[in-house]
Parts: C-alpha cells; sequence; structure tokens
C-alpha cells in the first residue's frame, strides 16, 4: 500500500504525475466530477485546522466522494485512550482513504504501519507537511512556468516550520535550486536538514539576516511567521521582529515577476498592503491546496488498484535498529505511545526513525 507521510516518499516523476493531474483538473473539472464516487475519505485531525481540513473534505467532495472523520480528538475515542495503530486500524474498516494532522511527530508513519488504506500525513508537529508542500510546488509550477533554475528565500521561522522542511527536501530534488535563509539566529534551519539535504544535493544556500539584502535576486520569497514564544530573550525578539515583516515598501527591491507565498495562516509578517500585489500569490496558494490534494486522492486510490499488495511506500528501507533507546524528542509519538522504538545509522549518528531526531 502507498502512503504519504514524506514528500520524498514519492519520486520526483511522480510528484510530476501528481502536479500534471492537478492541472488537468483546473482545466477539466467536469471530467474528475465522479471519479472517486463511492469512496469515503477519513480526515483525522488530532489538532486545529481550517484551510488542510477544509481543503480535503472539499477536495473528496468535488471528485464525488463522500468524507467521514473528526475535527476535534476529544470528541473522539483518542480521549479514552486509543492509540494511533487501533484508531487506523478501526477507520480503515469504514473509509478508503486517511487524511491525518497530528500534534506527535511521526504519528503519520505509525498509522502508516497499520492501515489497510492509503494515509496521507496532513502534518505531523514540526516535522514534515507534504500535501502542502505539493501545493506549494503547484503554485510554482502555475506562477513561474518550472520547478528548476529558481532562487527561493525562505523567511521567519526556519528551525520549527515544517512546512519550509519539506519544501526545501523537495525542491532539492530539482535542477539549478539556489535557496536564500532569511532568519534570526534562534530560528535557523535545523543543521541536519541543511547538511543531509542541501550539501547532499549540491544546493547552494547561504544565510542572511534581512530580506533587503536578498530581495532583489529572488523569484521567490517564501514567508513563514517569526514565532515571539519561541525566543528566550523578548528584548532580542522586539529588535528583531521588523525585519522579518514584509510590506510594500520592501516589495519595490523586489524582482517585477517575484512571487510571495505563504502558508497561512499570516499575523503580521505580511501587510494588507501587500495583498493587492499581483506578486502575492499566497490566496492563490490556497485554491492550489484543493486541486492537488484533489490529485493525489485519485492518485493514490489508482495505486492501490493498480499495484500488488506487497508494493510499499519506500519508509524504513535501511538497516533498522530496535532497542530500548529513547528518542530524545519529547513531541515525538514513540515518547507517548507503546511501539517499536526505531532508528537507524546517518553519518552523524542514529536518528530516529518516527521525527528524525539525532540519538543523544
Amino acid at each position: 500500500m502507498r502512503h504519504l507521510i514524506d514528500t520524498t516518499d514519492i519520486t520526483v516523476e511522480e510528484v510530476d504525475r501528481i502536479i500534471n493531474t492537478a492541472l488537468d483538473i483546473i482545466d477539466n473539472r467536469e471530467k474528475y466530477s465522479q471519479a472517486c464516487k463511492g469512496k469515503k475519505l477519513a480526515t483525522l485531525f488530532y489538532e486545529p485546522s481550517t484551510r488542510t481540513r477544509l481543503s480535503f473534505t472539499a477536495a473528496m467532495m468535488e471528485l464525488g466522494g463522500n468524507v467521514l472523520g473528526f475535527s476535534d480528538a476529544a470528541s473522539s475515542s483518542v480521549s479514552k485512550g486509543e492509540t494511533v495503530a487501533d484508531t487506523v486500524r478501526v477507520l480503515g474498516c469504514f473509509a478508503d482513504i486517511i487524511a491525518m494532522r497530528h500534534s506527535r511527530e511521526g504519528a503519520p508513519l505509525v498509522a502508516s504501519h497499520y492501515s489497510d488504506v492509503p494515509i496521507i500525513n496532513a502534518g505531523d508537529g514540526s516535522h514534515a507537511h507534504p500535501t502542502q508542500t505539493l501545493t506549494d510546488l503547484l503554485t510554482i509550477r502555475r506562477e513561474k512556468g518550472r520547478l528548476n533554475n529558481l532562487t527561493i528565500g525562505f523567511c521567519g521561522d526556519l528551525k520549527f516550520g515544517r512546512t519550509v522542511h519539506s519544501l526545501i527536501k523537495a525542491l532539492s530534488r530539482y535542477e539549478g535550486i539556489n535557496v536564500v535563509l532569511i532568519a534570526p539566529e534562534e530560528l535557523r534551519l535545523p543543521s541536519y536538514i541543511r547538511r543531509e539535504v542541501c550539501d547532499k544535493n549540491n544546493v547552494p544556500t547561504r544565510e542572511v539576516t534581512t530580506m533587503e539584502e536578498v530581495l532583489p535576486e529572488l523569484d521567490i520569497l517564501y514567508m513563514t511567521r517569526v514565532q515571539k514564544e519561541r525566543f528566550l530573550d523578548e528584548d532580542e525578539f522586539e529588535r528583531l521582529k521588523d525585519s522579518f515583516i514584509l510590506n510594500s515598501e520592501r516589495m519595490k527591491l523586489a524582482k517585477s515577476d517575484m512571487i510571495v507565498l505563504h502558508p497561512l495562516p499570516r499575523v503580521n509578517e505580511i501587510t494588507r498592503d501587500v495583498d493587492n500585489d499581483p506578486r502575492a500569490a499566497y490566496f492563490r496558494q490556497v485554491e492550489n491546496g484543493k486541486f492537488v490534494r484533489m490529485a493525489l486522492i485519485y492518485t493514490l486510490l489508482e495505486w492501490a488498484k493498480e499495484a500488488p499488495e506487497t508494493s510499499q511506500t519506500p519508509r524504513l528501507d535501511q538497516n533498522m535498529v530496535h532497542n530500548d533507546w529513547r528518542c530524545s524528542n519529547r513531541q515525538c509519538i514513540s515518547n507517548w505511545e507503546d511501539m517499536d522504538r526505531l532508528f537507524h545509522p546517518t553519518e552523524d549518528g542514529y536518528r530516529c526513525a518516527y521525527c528524525e531526531a539525532r540519538k543523544k
């Protein structure tokens, strides 16, 4: 059974297939209006969501299918202590495909170990958000006409921003990608992502502390919120916060065809005066999310019909170590539920198979 837990679970060719299907859906809505008739999507959202949950719901409805599930874990058997493994085994009796958002990192991967239907990771903690990444890729393709030979600046919270981590992983597989990291010291991109993703794929990467110094060279500016609660020193936050706010004055420094993306919700990192700029693509990005999730649901269900039962998502295929180690990440699902504790070897030691945290 094929699942989507991380963007790298699917090849570049498969990503392109999903994006091309989304483009076909945009051009031929009626053709897909009954494509999933009789099928049911279960949305298991253990933490709050507006865009992602409603986007999945709208996607399945526009494909002619039905939706069930929960948007609040407190109203489900989770509140009684039911594990992720048991929940997906139960929901798999009622649904043909499952979209899951969870605050514990690695939870969708655990679900995929026990599910007889495709699992889609709709966001797990600060770890990954692959459907947002597919949304971003579709938006870039529609706005720029390509997914290669691009300079993209990531601005804001790059340390905890799962959308940033996922998109960097995805773009690193295309040619001619240059990454600029615009963040305060406290919120820099984790070194292991820079080392194991950018460096290994020969993606030129540099760090700066203000957007002014790089805006003129960017093809894409990907904004995220600088989170006050991540700073130990409130004075330091006050000193830095205005460096990461995009306004119309700063937009004057950018190329005429640069686009601005944001996974939303925003707070104050993009001012309202930017909204009417034709380069502001973040609300178009939201609509693209529905189309790409339609394409993903349709494709995963097609793969479930076509592929033999032995065809597995290529996860955990390395020499795993299974022992009594505990993951160092308190938010890892392995520290909250009973499951095999798995670690895989990397160049800098062992990492948790569920959340990628390095063993300390």
